[in-house]
């Protein structure tokens, strides 16, 4: 029987979602929990991979079971066991051969920038005290989704099949203290997110030009984009699914 987990992170303990042999990792935690509850090795796949440092609001995942349990007692012993810095949101059961990763409609990512400093938020922001052009850094965002390619936001020697992701929404806004990049796509590549938010934000600065950015895309060369913001300002916020992933 397979199930989902919906689960919520802080990363900034970890190295990552992925299990690593030398390095903490937010899979290790959970399967290293899931193993002792279900007495048997659990091993989970996860809907996708953050980096070091990033957090996630929203992230599913699945494994496989033998039994019937009861998922929300399961839940309940999970959340118990687990750090504080890792809450399982739910458990359910889903058709069999329902995946995680590839039934995956949309994945959406917030990146949060503070402006003045606040001890309650500078570790998931990134402070940057200076003055930034937000009309146009949003006529920026409306460029990304003309185009698919995205290999100039991607980290180098990333091994993929292809660069291309439809991006369907892009904009910045202002939340309270802070300024917050909302972005929603099929996929992204990794460091993409992070990538983009440092183009943007060197127009946002006037350092470059609304104009600029489509030859920074079209040219997938990365040594042409912005420089990475740092990974504690990220978040995976949303992952939708098709109605028919779950039983």
């Amino acid at each position: 029987m397979r199930y989902f987990l919906e689960l919520a992170y802080l990363g900034t303990a970890y190295h990552g979602w992925q299990r690593q042999p030398n390095a903490v990792s937010v899979q290790e935690k959970i399967e290293e929990v899931l193993t002792r509850l279900l007495q048997g090795n659990a091993e989970i796949v996860g809907a996708g991979r953050t980096d070091a440092g990033v957090h996630a609001k929203q992230l599913f995942a699945h494994f496989d079971a033998e039994e019937i349990f009861d998922a929300e007692e399961i839940r309940f012993k999970m959340n118990s066991m687990l750090p504080k810095d890792i809450a399982i949101i739910a458990i359910f059961k889903v058709r069999p051969n329902a995946h995680a990763r590839f039934d995956a409609l949309s994945r959406s990512y917030e990146y949060h920038i503070i402006q003045h400093k606040n001890p309650f938020v500078m570790d998931q922001a990134f402070y940057l005290k200076k003055d930034l052009d937000i009309a146009k850094m949003n006529k920026a965002a409306e460029i990304l989704k003309i185009y698919t390619n995205f290999k100039c936001f991607s980290k180098s020697r990333t091994d993929v099949k292809t660069y291309n992701c439809k991006i369907e929404s892009a904009v910045w806004k202002n939340s309270g203290d802070l300024l917050v990049f909302q972005i929603t796509a099929d996929r992204f590549l990794r460091n993409m997110v992070r990538a983009i938010v440092g183009t943007l934000l060197e127009i946002g600065q006037g350092r470059s030009s609304v104009d600029n950015l489509h030859e920074i895309i079209k040219s997938e060369d990365r040594g042409k984009a912005g420089t990475s913001v740092p990974a504690q300002g990220l978040f995976l916020t949303k992952i939708t699914y098709p109605k028919i992933a779950v039983e």
